[in-house]
């Protein structure tokens, strides 16, 4: 196959075939998003404009002036309910990937009593939907005293079946060679999972960190289920307030504007990260 190229670096008139397919899939997969910002700044005409308008026609920011007024009358200041779901969505996330990077290093690469048992025991969590756990949950953070805490919050988010599993897999494929040389070295179990380990598995902390974030940020089940004072919930629950509160025709401009600013994180945290998530473990491994 002499003079084929198979990764060019640059433009080669053998990818046309390729953006062909890829550059209508994307676009289309982008419908969504583009659908979710055009909603939030279209007028009260448009939004009940028949036939629907996908695109708005007249934009305008009076829905985001009207979520502010009607935050304004709120109890409890908008700013609180923003710090708190910042400290818990930090605090969540960053606990999942340390626990989940250090779990995932011990059971794919350690050896100890009871290691496939642990293991199939959190592949067999990944089957459970959250309402089959909800009562059982409820009443660990009842005995436990932590109600109306931050730690309520905190810890029914904690376990991310799926961010150890994906976790475990990706180093399972990093070579038992460089673990060893660092044995040799006189790398202690700490050391290796910090110098050998973590910079490898960059996509996997990616794509858990995003997922994570995905599942704590719109939580709304911690606001509802543990927690009673107003001043200890969070943004998302604060924003679905209002959605419920303003489900008539004249509110829907504030549920517009109120979706958009919930989603407009996930999108950015998507756009910093998305370099590591495409990234794979070979090629992490080569570097």
């Amino acid at each position: 196959m002499k003079g084929v190229t198979i990764n060019p670096k640059g433009f080669h008139k053998g990818q046309i075939k390729f953006y062909a397919v890829l550059i209508p899939l994307a676009l289309f997969m982008a419908l969504p998003i583009v659908y979710i910002i055009s909603h939030a700044f279209k007028p009260l005409s448009e939004l009940y404009a028949f036939p629907p308008r996908f695109f708005v026609h007249s934009p305008t920011a009076d829905n985001f002036r009207n979520l502010a007024k009607v935050s304004g009358g709120s109890v409890v200041s908008v700013g609180r309910y923003a710090f708190n779901s910042i400290l818990v969505t930090v605090s969540v996330v960053s606990a999942n990937m340390a626990v989940g990077s250090m779990a995932g290093f011990a059971l794919s690469k350690l050896d100890f009593k009871g290691k496939k048992v642990l293991f199939e025991i959190n592949t067999l969590s990944m089957m459970f939907v959250p309402a089959a756990v909800l009562i059982p949950r409820y009443l660990v953070m009842d005995r436990i005293r932590i109600m109306d805490t931050y730690f309520a919050h905190i810890l029914p988010l904690l376990a991310m079946p799926v961010g150890m599993f994906l976790v475990k897999q990706f180093i399972d494929q990093v070579p038992d060679e460089l673990i060893e040389a660092a044995v040799v070295d006189g790398a202690n179990k700490f050391t290796i999972y910090r110098i050998v380990i973590l910079p490898l598995i960059k996509p996997a902390l990616a794509t858990v960190c995003i997922l994570s974030f995905q599942q704590v940020w719109g939580n709304l089940e911690t606001s509802n289920m543990f927690t009673t004072k107003e001043s200890m919930r969070t943004l998302a629950f604060f924003m679905n307030t209002l959605i419920n509160a303003n489900a008539s025709v004249a509110g829907q401009g504030i549920s517009a504007a109120a979706a958009l600013i919930m989603f407009v994180p996930n999108i950015v945290l998507f756009i910093i990260l998305q370099s590591n998530v495409m990234n794979t473990m070979a090629y992490s491994g080569i570097k």
